[in-house]
């Protein structure tokens, strides 16, 4: 393996971290927190992120052309990457880092999977349900949980009619929280 290769970025690697900014930046929006009482603590923001993290990865990859897939790989890995930067930031030690992000992997995966089976089953209350347990741990959905789904069938609506081109050029546009909420 030439030593350059070690250094040759990977294909929508740049696009990949475009999106995922964005989707922080969605995340961070005041009113998922103010409005909907998400607890706006570590573990609330990273499940906000996972749902934004979620919305592109399953537009990317739902997506029929081929690129999908590899761009939905993308932004996953620009999230863990951003995960890894900020739990050394945060002062976490070297030897606690992969053991960390392993567990926010893993969080982030089961999170993805149960939020697809719900919003493929076409249940109503499935979303609701799934945000509920994981965003503010409560076995019943909370009127939070019941807003925030129907927020989210929103924007994944809206990330639907984007041009994919756009997507593959690290562009998405997310509803802003206000719009995505005024209408629930």
């Amino acid at each position: 393996m030439p030593l350059a290769s070690l250094f040759r970025r990977r294909r929508f690697e740049r696009e990949g971290f475009r999106l995922y900014g964005m989707a922080v930046a969605a995340a961070r929006d005041p009113a998922w927190y103010a409005e909907l009482g998400v607890p706006d603590t570590l573990d609330g923001r990273f499940d906000m992120i996972a749902v934004f993290a979620f919305l592109l990865v399953d537009r990317a990859r739902s997506d029929p052309d081929a690129r999908g897939p590899e761009l939905a790989q993308a932004v996953f890995d620009a999230m863990f990457a951003d995960m890894d930067q900020n739990l050394r930031e945060m002062g976490v030690g070297d030897l606690s880092v992969g053991k960390k992000v392993k567990v926010m992997w893993e969080a982030f995966n089961g999170r993805a999977r149960v939020y697809a089976a719900a919003v493929e089953s076409g249940e109503e209350g499935a979303l609701a349900e799934a945000l509920g347990r994981n965003v503010w741990r409560v076995e019943a959905p909370t009127e939070g949980a019941a807003r925030l789904a129907e927020a989210v069938h929103r924007q994944r609506r809206h990330l639907a009619g984007q041009d994919f081109a756009a997507l593959v050029a690290g562009e998405a546009q997310f509803l802003p929280a206000s719009a995505a909420l005024a209408q629930s």
